[in-house]
């Protein structure tokens, strides 16, 4: 099956042909850089991070071009709350989107460029767009014509009248039209600026897109993609000034990404539900947020809650569980033999290794049905299910000859899937360890701590303390500290924070 992309500009689903053959290219909207990055930010870097990564998997050459928005009333609203300028708040929230982002696996783009560094790209712009007669200038500041501009709405599905019936905006006599938008702003005292033929100013949001994807990706590109708040009027707006100065179509496949709500409301400042990444990574393992992220279809709308978290974080757990087991049971991997006849792995469990031989299909056949990668997802758990099974039926031994090479098969088989996700990127020791750290800080404890503890515990049932032993343990367990006893021993687990 050829991969299929749902386009917001046609509103169905298309074979993905790029305009040139084995390469792609792709511009995504990226932050405005004047605070901490939420988790609908989280949400759209992860879809387009693997997005990218699925491109690259099917072997296409992809040029992905992300932005900051460097320069913005809301960065300069900032500096004069602290006393500083633009610059230092820019570049402080452009660190913190990679202390936000690089935890959760997301890829660096091939290129991140800056708005304050493409002035001359957007001046150029918009001369052309003057020169046409579809943008004028008005004190300093220059406009958009929507007027001049037929098909002002298309991506969106809006028409200019019925906007203009219904607008209910603010009124700005030097527009000739409500809904003409701002392509350069003439700069206001203490304000940032730079020099232009309409006087010393600024940027409006929407040229600097138009101006970065025309720079590095031409004319005409592939794909364009951000979170579907940005439809209207941001995107929109790109298509008017980007086509109505070059004259050709701006972008053959729009991908937009669903909202982000918290318990089933939106998220948003005002009903104090807002949540930034760095505040769930301190509870939650940022592979179980993606995890969680990519259970939705990308277009959809994803519930944040504990209780939909929780399930992720035990998903995400089953799968490294799996993996280690596997792992416990095999030989060092030079020692497996692998070239056993089709015929001893069906002897050996004929449901493992047809459903082995399923999955690289049956998981391309949901990344290419519009990058599905809840039923993605979905594959990874059945080919879990079938390891876990032969796993528990194999027993307690060690595995060896056409056990081993199946089992060996079977865990990296869903690894390099799962990779492709940018799940189980991680060894099983280091997914635990990480688990256990993260936890362990909510609880106030360390390992050290815990262990004495439990060997406090120990010594206490030895002697027959049980009152005390079972003190021990109802500690532990208020602290979120779960005690398993073994015959090899007692095991502790750490109680997911949302139980």
């Amino acid at each position: 099956m050829s991969l299929l992309v749902y386009n917001t500009l046609t509103k169905s689903k298309e074979p993905f042909r790029p305009l040139e053959s084995g390469k792609v290219k792709m511009y995504v909207c990226g932050v405005t850089v004047y605070d901490y990055c939420h988790i609908g930010h989280a949400r759209s870097a992860i879809v387009f991070d693997v997005i990218y990564r699925y491109l690259k998997h099917k072997g296409y050459d992809v040029i992905y071009v992300r932005n900051f928005t460097d320069i913005d009333d809301k960065i300069i609203n900032r500096a004069n709350e602290e006393g500083s300028d633009y610059n230092a708040i820019s570049e402080k929230f452009i660190r913190a989107f990679y202390e936000d982002m690089d935890p959760l696996g997301v890829l660096r783009p091939t290129i991140e460029p800056r708005a304050t560094q493409h002035i001359k790209e957007m001046i150029d712009i918009i001369k052309i767009l003057m020169d046409k007669g579809i943008a004028y200038e008005a004190d300093g500041d220059v406009y958009f014509s929507v007027e001049k501009f037929p098909r002002y709405g298309q991506l969106s599905g809006r028409s200019l009248e019925d906007m203009l019936a219904g607008a209910r905006i603010e009124v700005d006599e030097k527009k000739r039209n409500p809904f003409d938008f701002v392509l350069w702003k003439r700069s206001k005292p203490g304000e940032p600026w730079w020099e232009s033929p309409w006087g010393k100013g600024r940027p409006g949001w929407h040229i600097e897109c138009s101006a970065m994807s025309y720079k590095y990706l031409g004319k005409t590109f592939d794909i364009h993609g951000g979170g579907k708040d940005l439809i209207f009027p941001h995107h929109e707006n790109e298509i008017a000034q980007s086509e109505g100065a070059f004259g050709v179509k701006f972008v053959n496949y729009w991908i937009h990404n669903g909202f982000v709500n918290i318990n089933s409301e939106k998220m948003s400042k005002s009903l104090g539900n807002f949540l930034t990444i760095r505040d769930v990574l301190e509870k939650v393992h940022p592979e179980a947020l993606r995890l969680f992220v990519l259970g939705k279809h990308y277009r959809s709308p994803v519930d944040f809650s504990d209780e939909n978290i929780l399930e992720a974080e035990k998903a995400l757990e089953k799968l490294y569980l799996t993996v280690s087991e596997a792992q416990s049971k095999l030989p060092p991997k030079s020692q497996i033999q692998t070239n056993f006849p089709e015929k001893a792995y069906m002897n050996i469990s004929r449901e493992l290794f047809e459903k082995l031989q399923a999955v690289p299909y049956s998981f391309s056949e949901a990344m290419d049905n519009d990058f599905n990668t809840a039923q993605a997802i979905g594959v990874l758990f059945e080919l879990r299910a079938s390891l876990q099974k032969f796993l528990e039926e194999s027993g307690k031994k060690k595995l060896k000859g056409p056990s081993a090479a199946l089992a060996l098969k079977a865990c990296e088989t869903l690894k390099e899937q799962a990779n492709i996700l940018g799940i189980l990127e991680k060894t099983p020791e280091e997914f635990w360890n990480e688990e256990r750290r993260l936890k362990l800080k909510l609880t106030g404890m360390s390992v050290d701590e815990v262990e004495k503890l439990i060997q406090e515990r120990e010594l206490a049932r030895r002697e027959k303390r049980f009152d005390e032993a079972d003190k021990i343990r109802d500690e532990l367990a208020l602290r979120g500290i779960r005690l398993e006893d073994t015959p090899n021993g007692t095991r502790w687990k750490i109680i997911s924070i949302h139980e």
